[in-house]
């Protein structure tokens, strides 16, 4: 028998799954920077808003993102 949290899950995630995502591609490399864009937008400072923890899980997939695909400015 599957565990409540994750049929909650099961039941949120498909609309959700069009926004959060590891991007494997420039596009959707952009489309997840305009995505934490809005929520920075939201969010702000505010570490206690509702969207603040996905602001900062988005940004560790953008920089992770970064980290492998974005050639590191030369100084």
């Amino acid at each position: 028998m599957q565990n409540i949290e994750v049929n909650k899950v099961l039941n949120a995630w498909p609309p959700m799954a069009r926004m959060i995502y590891v991007p494997h591609t420039e596009e959707e490399y952009e489309r997840l920077v305009i995505f934490l864009d809005s929520l920075t937008d939201e969010v702000g400072e505010d570490e206690s808003h509702l969207l603040a923890s996905l602001m900062e899980i988005v940004g560790v997939l953008i920089e992770r993102y970064e980290e492998e695909h974005v050639p590191e400015l030369t100084k």
